[in-house]
């Protein structure tokens, strides 16, 4: 393995704005039913108060949702992308016949303490045919309580699949799965929330939230 660039190492930690603690979950937990699965990977985000009260709106929960696609493009050099259309989201190897995985489209929540992003598991070649339409991928945000006049918040940010049915597991062995698909899913979802540390967005796609995020501004501060 190459040795890490200790100037890449201090350029990142210059740029960063918050901190980033991983919260170890069990990888894998089945629900006993012909297959299914699920694993949900967490962590904590600290972060000054000023900076998330800039991006505490329904419009950057979508944003974060647009981010986490976006970073899986970019960890596979181009290899995954994502299609989006009006009721789908779709993850192919490159190109269309090659579809992973293909989500409805997404339903959103948003609270004062939190939001949550989740994507209905329609089909795709990662998906056995009896879990067809069953599970769901979930992005969650939730705000800690804190005390009046702290200078630091700190946000729990987690993914989570839920009711998944893999191929592997049903064709090969759950083993394998574990081994395989999972471990790539963990490595890739815990390097999306370290990169979090940044703070940065990337703007909605869709922009599905921007009507609420507008209608919250009172006409008065229009004015």
């Amino acid at each position: 393995m190459r040795p890490r660039d200790p100037r890449r190492l201090l350029e990142r930690h210059r740029r960063a704005r918050a901190r980033v603690t991983i919260i170890h979950e069990p990888q894998s937990h089945g629900s006993g039913e012909r297959g299914a699965t699920g694993s949900r990977q967490m962590a904590e985000v600290t972060l000054p108060r000023e900076e998330l009260e800039k991006l505490w709106s329904p419009e950057h929960l979508e944003s974060l949702a647009r981010t986490y696609w976006s970073f899986l493009s970019r960890f596979s050099l181009g290899l995954i992308r994502v299609l989006y259309s009006e009721n789908s989201r779709e993850v192919v190897f490159l190109r269309r016949p090659f579809v992973l995985l293909r989500f409805r489209k997404p339903e959103y929540d948003f609270n004062p303490d939190g939001g949550t992003v989740t994507w209905p598991i329609d089909r795709g070649v990662l998906v056995a045919k009896h879990g067809r339409g069953r599970g769901f991928l979930r992005l969650t945000v939730h705000r800690k309580p804190v005390e009046d006049g702290a200078g630091e918040v700190t946000v729990v940010v987690s993914s989570e699949v839920v009711n998944f049915y893999p191929t592997i597991a049903t064709r090969v062995g759950r083993w394998i799965y574990e081994q395989t698909q999972l471990r790539i899913h963990v490595i890739v979802t815990h390097a999306f929330l370290r990169s979090l540390a940044n703070l940065e967005l990337e703007p909605s796609r869709v922009g599905a939230l921007r009507a609420v995020a507008e209608a919250a501004i009172t006409p008065a501060a229009r004015r």
